[in-house]
């Protein structure tokens, strides 16, 4: 079994912290409740980190994810600051937000496999016929 790099420890434990950190600290009435961090990867270096977050409940609509983005970078220097208070680290990375497709993905393929699924049923029912 492979162990984990510090690097993996240390996205890990951003990750739990930013969560938090972004529900209770970001005051930004803009800002969804719904955000998730659904991921961060650390460069070797621990020059950066880059954050994956889903907009539940608003993947469809662009402008809020937009937003959503810009609150989050804005924000990134204040989290950073907080992460450097509760994680002991020597450098804390800089913080790059991204937007998580792959949740958006997977819900779009899981109704398309529904539609075909119900269109194989409704072809083999009405052969039965």
């Amino acid at each position: 079994m492979k162990e984990f790099s510090r690097t993996d420890r240390i996205a890990d434990q951003l990750q739990r912290e930013l969560a938090v950190l972004i529900q209770r600290e970001v005051k930004d009435p803009r800002l969804d409740a719904m955000i998730t961090v659904s991921g961060v990867r650390v460069s070797k270096d621990l020059g950066y980190a880059d954050v994956y977050v889903t907009v539940l409940g608003k993947e469809d609509r662009q402008e809020v994810i937009k937003e959503n983005l810009a609150i989050l970078k804005h924000a990134a220097g204040f989290l950073r600051g907080r992460i450097a208070q509760s994680i002991k680290l020597r450098v804390v990375p800089q913080l790059r937000f991204h937007f998580d497709e792959s949740v958006q993905r997977g819900q779009k393929l899981s109704s398309l496999i529904e539609q075909a699924v119900a269109e194989d049923r409704s072809r083999h029912d009405s052969d039965e016929d």
